[in-house]
């Protein structure tokens, strides 16, 4: 075999070897995105297992339906920095509006970043028939929720985005509305056992949740705060039939 030869095989060798190692290199770069992804996943998991724990460890063997709020209230902030938080508990003839962290209203007509603050829990009953809204003093998105909008809400029964709530007949400012981000996470009403999340239930209401649009809500967190909805729900309806059956 003359030097041609051999240096030609050699060449074909080498090449060959390079393919066979970019493969190599492609399956090693696929297998590493594939674990990184999973180690995510499953640090999430844990996030939201780690939240679900303290969750139930906080609000177990309160009994007063505004200390359940007012500690709930703080513990969905304390997950979703920066935000804003009110519950729409659904009565016989009327909502109430429970409100555990109020904006500045400076703040929030400057255009600057929403300001929460913690408070005492305070409950204002909303007329199906009486429009519109009571104004409460410092309340901001609560204040843009009719009546009819928070029925709507409730009867949709699910995650609502601030587009779903417009659909729905949300009105207000429009330049102010569009600098915040804002989800609706509903509370079920259930029988029984609670199962998946997305099973039946009447409504008992439902958790509004904004801060600045700046910081717009992620999945990860609206994923935490609806992995404790089941829970939160049956512990409010507890408190419910406590209060009654002590009227």
């Amino acid at each position: 075999m003359d030097y041609k030869q051999r240096h030609r095989r050699l060449r074909l060798l080498i090449r060959k070897l390079n393919k066979e190692r970019k493969k190599q290199a492609q399956k090693i770069d696929i297998l590493c995105n594939d674990f990184i992804s999973a180690q995510r996943d499953f640090i999430k998991r844990l996030n939201t297992i780690n939240f679900t724990a303290n969750f139930y460890e906080a609000i177990t063997g309160i009994t007063d339906l505004n200390g359940l709020l007012y500690v709930v209230g703080k513990l969905i902030k304390d997950e979703v920095p920066d935000s804003n938080v009110a519950f729409f508990l659904l009565q016989a003839d009327s909502f109430e509006l429970y409100m555990t962290s109020m904006s500045s209203v400076e703040s929030f007509q400057s255009n600057q970043p929403l300001v929460p603050v913690v408070t005492q829990v305070q409950a204002i009953t909303l007329e199906k028939q009486h429009l519109p809204v009571p104004v409460v003093a410092q309340a901001q998105v609560e204040n843009c929720f009719t009546p009819e909008l928070v029925d709507n809400i409730c009867k949709s029964n699910k995650l609502c985005t601030l587009d779903d709530m417009f659909a729905m007949g949300l009105q207000g400012n429009l330049i102010r509305l569009s600098k915040i981000s804002a989800i609706t996470v509903p509370l079920r009403r259930f029988a029984r056992t609670c199962g998946n999340a997305s099973a039946g239930g009447s409504s008992l209401g439902f958790i509004l949740i904004y801060r600045s649009s700046t910081a717009k809500l992620t999945p990860e967190e609206l994923n935490n705060i609806s992995a404790v909805t089941c829970g939160l729900s049956r512990a409010i309806q507890s408190c419910q039939v406590l209060l009654h059956s002590a009227d």
